[in-house]
This record gives C-alpha cells, structure tokens and sequence, in this order.
C-alpha cells in the first residue's frame, strides 16, 4: 500500500491524541504523537492480536509501560477494530468513559494491563515473558504448538529510569527471555525538561550488561527502519530478550511545542493543533476525524487477527485430537480453574508442638504443589527464611521452566511480575519476602487489588518476633498499612491450622490479591476445628464461660497471649472471650448478624492485642476498649525480651482487662 497512505493512518493517530486531550482539557499529547509510527508498524505487522476476540488465547500480549500515554492505546484499539467507538475517545477522561486517564485493566477492551506508576510495565511484561516461557514448556509436544507468543512493550525515558523498571530489566536478561520486545521511545523528554537535567547514561549499553540484544532505529519516523529492526527482533532469535532504541521527537510534528516539554502534560492548544493538522493534511477545523481511507488502512488488523486466530484454533483442534488430557488441562487452566480435589490436599497440623506460621505456610505449600500443576513462586533470596520452596519442583532458569522462581534481591521486580504472571492467563503466582519489605512491594500489590488479581504474598517475620535484627526489620506498620488498600485481604493467622485456612481462602478467591504475615517464631498450635473458623475472617476461638464481661481480641501470634490471659481472668471470675480476627477484610464481608454474634455491641469491654501499630484498631475496641501494640519502632533483642518488655504478656493484657472493668 502507497506510504502516503500509511502516513495518513498514523497522521489520523495523531489527530485522535491532540483532539482528545484538548477536549478533555487534561492528558499528555506528546508521546503519542511520537509513537504514532511505532504503534502503526508494529499493530498492523507484528502483534499477533484478534481485534474482535481481544482475549484470543494465543494472542501476543501488548503493555503500554508509560501509561500516560494512554491515548496511543486508545486510539490504535479504536482504529484497528476493537469494541472502543469514537464517542469513547472523544470522553477521554471523563465519568463513565472507557478511557480513563491511564489504561485499566478490564475496564476497556484490549488493555492487557494497568500501567501509570512508571515502571511497572516493564515488569508486568517480564511476568507475562515468563508465564509463555512457562505454558509453552508444559504445554507444547512435537509437531503440536499451542503456545507460541511474544510481549511487547512500549516503554519511555521515565521507565528505564524507575528502580523497578531496572530490577524487571535485570532479571529478564538474566532468564534469557527471547520472546519479550520492548521498545524504548528515547525522546529526552520530561515533565522537568530536557532528560539531561538528571540522566546521561547510556541505556543500551545498560540492557547490553544485562543481558540483552539491543538494536536502534535512529528516527522514530523512519518506518522501513522500525519494520526491519522489529522484523530482526522477532525472527532472529539470539536467547535474549531484545530492546530497541527508537529516538523520537515529542509532540512531532507541532511546529511550535515539538520537542518541547510543553506537549508532554498538556493540552497543545486549539491553535497549534490547527497548524499540526495542516502539516499533517488533516483539515484544521476538524476534529476527531477518520477518513474511510485511513479506516481502511488500520483495519487490516481484523481480517489479519481473525485468520491468526483460527489457524491456531485448528492447531489446538489438533492438539486435542493427540493430546486430549493436555488439551482439556489447558483450557482448563486458561478458564483460571483449579484442579479437582485440591482441598483435600490442605494439610491439618496436630495440637501438640509448637510450629511457626511460616513452617506451616511451607507445609501447604508442597502440599498444594502436589495437588495443583499450575501454581507456582519464590522468593526475593530468601526461599529458605519463607520456607516458600517447592521441594520437588526445579528452578526457572534459562534452561528449564520450573516451578521455583528466584527473583533474587528484586522486590519491586518480584511484585510487578507476579501481575503479569497473574494476568497472562493460567497460573496461580505467589510471592514470598519478609514483611518489613513489603513496602518495596507495594506500589504491585496496590495494582494487583486495584486489577482484581488474585496474586498471593508470602511475608513472614512478621514482628518484634524477628528478634535481634533489631528494628530496621521489625514491621511495626505494615500489616495496618496493607489493610487500607481497598481489595486486598491480609491474612495474620494465630497458628499452623488459620495458616492453612488463609491459604485455602486465597485460592478459592479470584477477585484480588491476598497477603499472609507469618511468624518466624513458634506458636502453640490450635484445635483445627476451631481454627477452621478463621474462614470467616474473625471468629470466637474461646467463649467465656458465662455471659462475657469482656472480649480479648488478637490476631498472629499475640492470639496465644490473650488465650493465656483469658484462663487467667475466668480463674478469677471474669468471664472472657477470645476472638481471632486474622483477616478484617474477610470478617468485614459476613453479614451483621454474624459479625454481632463474634463482637456484640453491648460488651464495651474490649482489649486488641497485636505486635504493631494500635492505629486503626479502634474500629473494633470503640470507645470503651483499649489496645495493646507498639506505636514506637523495636529494639534488637531476644524476641522473648522484646514481648516482656513491650507489654505484649498476659500479665499486662490481664492488667488491662481489670483496668477496663
């Protein structure tokens, strides 16, 4: 087809970028002006995608890493057939629209992913590499491939700039993923100005150290050399990842703001955008216009996409015919089921020893490994600590696709993959770390709620438990701070048997993520059918002896401490209850009835009892209670010590309960 031709489609790109964002009055123009040509070249050439089944199994996956360029996505969905009507666009940005600011997962057709905080794309992408590498291995039998897909990802000067983006980066090369292409739009552009404010590094040389193949295209115009280079990118495999280095002019071709960090977060202005378009052979005074010839040239996609899609439909058809059982697990896989019978795999931990949390979460782990193919993770180097390795599973290498993933010290890596892994399709991911680093993971583990993924965290030494390592690694914080993320349930369970429960809750679950805070020091174990009631998020583990005068509540290891303080308080005559509240947000689901039957109102009397911060705990104490917790940071001591000296005892708990009483 004449090049004029394709200049017009990527010209009426353009155009959609400029008039959304002034019509909204809000967004970033620039960037998507620049990446017109790479989004032409690669959606309509390359990316094997059916605009009309947009979750096609075999599809390659697309993520946008600079997701405030948003309306370069938006608008290629729309030009290239997807359910994104103009009327969409042209509510860039406002109530009710499918295309909010930055692209949602799940919110518009065809947006594999939710990116913005820069960054993460890069991530998410390592993820989705490593989930094809992954079902491919397990999947795929001679003369008979079902998986076969690359990732790419578009990703901007911000990104490779982001800590997370560096860590994703690494161990990608590392992993030899050849089949995840990201290209780099270097245009030297930040909302500041000119990137040589704060950066001067030379990023290919970089992503060479890292491992990667690292190709350049010298002009982001220059569509011949983004066809051949994407064309030596994915059919010249060299077992690496590869980059490519595309300099582009932001806002090109705006004649008085391109290059400019003017066009980066601002609208262009009706007047520049009238010159823009008359550079471009658009008409000035129009908006949001798509001539049925530029229509026509980006809609290719669908008949391409369409015949994609059924030649693998009659491979899989084939595959089934072989390979059956295979084939049936497959889809199965795909549909985000589990394996019949896996329940019964739970383990149930005897009350008769002391056990850790996370020796307990250990145990479910292999068990589970067992009973469920499909479920895999690791730990950011720390497997042995989280007792989070799968003993009869090998290690994801270069080599091998196992079922132990080593992240090494990467947790902004580590989180940022486990969404993808969790949004390519057909894997349960979990991920371990101690809970003091968390935070590095929280910007993930934010996305994975905000996604709806059902991503499982492993974060043990979860307390002044931790001991001598003092207070740089005692969560005093974190467990309250995750549980203000709307969506995301943070399991703290008293013993072994709650730790089976939590597991068993989060893989039932596929509606977001979930976080277990395990202990690194033994704890008496509880009756298991008691335990069991930790499957509603909060339960009364002891009742009183008669009518209750007070209510001892606890999550973690500090449920065994308010148990010994309730013996202590029924052998004076104080009738007590003990409550488990492992996970609030689960509890926070039951109904009233329930929820007044575990803490009913007219008990005043109330005492919480947990190893962190007392700050949000009055939700559950109201007025007439009191809460027993660090508002202060740790020490470095036996942890023995530490419980004695900070008050978390049954002595002070009983001081405490008489004090209310």
């Amino acid at each position: 087809m004449p090049q004029t031709t394709d200049k017009l489609a990527i010209n009426t790109l353009r155009g959609l970028a400029m008039d959304a964002v002034q019509a909204a009055n809000s967004g970033h123009p620039g960037t998507p002006m620049a990446l017109a040509p790479m989004g032409f070249v690669l959606w309509t050439k390359f990316l094997r995608h059916n605009p009309k089944n947009p979750q096609w199994l075999d599809r390659d996956r697309f993520v946008l890493s600079c997701g405030h360029a948003s309306m370069l996505l938006y608008g290629l969905l729309h030009l290239t057939g997807y359910d994104l009507p103009l009327d969409e666009i042209k509510h860039f940005r406002q109530w009710g629209s499918r295309t909010p600011g930055h692209p949602e997962f799940g919110h518009t057709p065809g947006v594999e992913t939710t990116t913005g905080p820069l960054g993460q794309g890069i991530g998410n992408a390592l993820g989705m590499a490593m989930a094809e590498k992954f079902l491919a291995e397990h999947f795929n039998k001679p003369g008979h491939e079902i998986v076969n897909h690359r990732t790419y990802g578009i990703v901007s000067d911000g990104d490779v700039m982001e800590g997370v983006g560096q860590e994703a980066a690494s161990l990608a090369g590392h992993l030899g993923l050849e089949k995840l292409v990201l290209l780099y739009d270097d245009n030297h552009i930040t909302i500041e100005g000119d990137t040589d404010l704060a950066f001067s590094e030379d990023v290919g040389k970089r992503f060479e150290a890292y491992g990667w193949r690292v190709l350049k295209v010298l002009t982001g115009e220059d569509l011949n050399g983004l066809e051949s280079t994407l064309h030596e990118a994915t059919h010249e495999p060299v077992g690496k990842p590869t980059l490519i280095i595309t300099r582009t002019i932001i806002g090109y071709p705006a004649p008085n703001k391109q290059n400019h960090h003017d066009a980066h977060g601002a609208p262009l202005g009706k007047e520049e955008i009238a010159a823009t378009k008359a550079i471009m052979g658009l008409d000035p005074n129009a908006t949001f216009q798509v001539s049925a010839e530029a229509r026509e040239r980006w809609e290719v996609c669908v008949d391409r996409g369409e015949l994609f899609e059924s030649e693998w439909l009659a491979r899989f058809e084939a595959y089934r015919e072989a390979h059956p059982a295979l084939a049936a697990e497959f889809e199965s896989w795909m549909r985000g089921e589990l394996k019949e019978g896996w329940r019964a795999a739970l383990p149930s931990f005897a009350a008769d020893a002391k056990m850790a949390t996370r020796d307990a979460s250990g145990a479910v782990i292999n068990a589970l490994a067992d009973a469920l193919p499909n479920f895999l993770g690791g730990s950011a180097d720390l497997g042995s600590s989280n007792k989070s390795v799968i003993k009869k599973a090998t290690s994801f290498s270069v080599q091998a696709s196992g079922r132990n993933l080593h992240f090494g010290v990467r947790e902004h890596a580590m989180g940022a993959a486990l969404n993808g892994l969790s949004l390519h399709g057909g894997l349960r991911p979990y991920g371990a770390t101690f809970l003091i680093f968390s935070d590095y993971m929280r910007p993930s583990v934010r996305l994975a709620a905000l996604m709806k993924q059902p991503v499982m965290y492993v974060w043990t030494h979860d307390s002044i438990g931790v001991g001598e390592d003092g207070p740089t690694h005692q969560p005093i914080e974190q467990v309250m701070t995750l549980r203000m993320i709307p969506g995301l349930h943070m399991w703290r369970p008293a013993d072994a048997n709650e730790t089976a429960v939590a597991w068993k809750s989060a893989l039932e679950r596929t509606d977001g993520p979930s976080a277990f805070a395990l202990t690194r020091q033994g704890l008496p174990v509880l009756d298991a059918a008691k335990a069991a009631g930790a499957s509603k998020g909060g339960y009364v583990l002891e009742e009183a002896s008669s009518a209750p005068k007070i209510i001892l509540m606890a999550t973690g290891s500090e449920v065994s401490v308010a148990l010994e303080a309730r013996a202590t308080l029924e052998a004076e005559g104080i009738s007590t209850r003990v409550v488990s509240l492992p996970c609030w947000e689960v509890f926070a689901a039951q109904d009233a009835a329930y929820r007044e039957s575990v803490l009913p109102a007219a008990i005043k009397a109330r005492v919480s009892i947990e190893a962190g911060t007392t700050f949000g705990w009055q939700r559950f104490t109201g007025d007439g209670g009191a809460s027993i917790g660090l508002d202060h940071f740790g020490a470095s001591a036996p942890a023995e010590t530490l419980f004695e000296q900070f008050g978390l005892t049954p002595a002070n708990v009983v001081m405490t309960a008489k004090g209310l009483l």
